[in-house]
């Protein structure tokens, strides 16, 4: 099995929806795949959930799984905005370079994501225990989340890339997709299935 494969499979197993999508998109762009889920997870999610949904929300003017706005994006004027893999690339795209702009902020490039201020406090989110986060905390304890399930896994992630991105996982366990009931086709559960049998020795 891959890094990639398994990095998405890491996800996937704890929820993660189009969590091979995200793991891509994370590696081409030197991200941590758990902090880019922690996103999708904050934007159309919700509290509690680590999955994201690919949904039309925002009074129809975000767009995806990363809810990517229209008002300032032309990419979210075009039909790929619905789609999850090019959704996850442009909004690892543009977390890519908030990181860079801010020194590798987590928070700040997170709050200008959703803000456009690397300062805002921006959406708030209310979670079951009666915390009320900020946008860039919410997604940080969505990622904390993701990172304590994955812990739960036998073998420990390394750690590569810009900013700390998880480029190796655990290559061991069977595949186990999130919850489909919400989250619509995903195709890419097939490919994954089968990139992960093609690299499986056998006996």
């Amino acid at each position: 099995m891959t890094a990639l494969s398994a990095s998405a499979v890491s996800l996937a197993a704890h929820g993660v929806a189009y969590a091979l999508p995200i793991a891509r998109a994370a590696a081409r762009n030197g991200l941590s795949p758990s902090l880019l889920a922690a996103v999708a997870a904050q934007e159309t999610g919700g509290p509690g959930s680590n999955g994201g949904r690919n949904i039309l929300g925002d009074g129809g003017h975000g767009h995806g799984l990363f809810q990517i706005d229209d008002r300032y994006h032309a990419f979210a004027r075009s039909p790929a905005a619905m789609d999850p893999a090019q959704n996850a690339e442009r909004a690892a795209e543009m977390l890519h370079g908030l990181l860079e702009r801010y020194g590798g902020d987590e928070r700040a490039a997170l709050s200008a994501y959703n803000a456009g201020s690397p300062t805002a406090r921006g959406t708030t989110t209310r979670w079951a225990d009666g915390e009320t986060l900020g946008y860039a905390d919410s997604v940080l304890r969505h990622q904390a989340q993701i990172e304590d399930a994955r812990a739960e896994l036998p073998e420990a992630t390394a750690r590569t890339g810009s900013y700390g991105a998880p480029l190796g996982a655990p290559t061991g366990g069977p595949l186990a997709p999130p919850p489909t009931a919400n989250h619509g086709e995903q195709p890419w559960l097939d490919e994954l299935a089968a990139e992960s049998n093609a690299s499986t020795p056998t006996s």
